[in-house]
């Protein structure tokens, strides 16, 4: 008995019902990775420019965002932020959990951000044993590799304002 027709068969199968339950973008899909994070009530701000592609479970909310290299920058109020190439975690609508590839240098120590909570008109980044507000105007804007909001010549937001954009008094 020959293979070749439970082959084809399988084949044409997957071909006609892709699974529906994982979405995969890169930059000639839509949506981006930045337009999935407002679908679920997030600002664009919580993400660096420079996201390759993603990939999200819909079912479970499981998600992969790909860097093409790590990706660190300081912020005005002490913070350096490290992505790294992959990142992951679990979205959901004012929330993600189980984050992982993200770091946050307070004082002399990298500790890993593992959820970011909406709540109303502020965000809670927590480290888990302990978290920092801060509000969603901050984030409106991304910040870039390298040189966060502090990037000469590229006219950003910040540099026009002149203000701290990352202040807590939580964290």
């Amino acid at each position: 008995m020959s293979l070749f027709p439970i082959l084809t068969a399988a084949f044409l199968f997957l071909l006609c019902f892709p699974p529906p339950f994982t979405t995969a973008a890169t930059d000639t899909d839509s949506p981006t990775a930045y337009s999935l994070l407002q679908s679920y009530n997030f600002p664009v701000g919580i993400l660096p420019k420079g996201v390759l592609s993603y990939d999200l479970d819909e079912s479970t909310g499981k998600f992969h965002a790909y860097f093409d290299k790590s990706c660190s920058f300081s912020l005005q109020g002490s913070y350096q932020l490290d992505y790294k190439s992959t990142i992951s975690g679990v979205i959901s609508e004012n929330r993600i959990t189980k984050l992982t590839g993200v770091k946050v240098k307070v004082l002399f120590l990298w500790l890993n951000i593992v959820e970011v909570i909406r709540n109303g008109d502020e965000l809670a980044f927590s480290v888990g044993i302990t978290s920092a507000n801060f509000a969603i105007e901050e984030f409106y804007e991304s910040p870039q590799c390298g040189c966060g909001f502090d990037c000469v010549g590229l006219g950003s937001k910040t540099e026009s304002l002149g203000r701290n954009r990352f202040v807590s008094s939580v964290l």
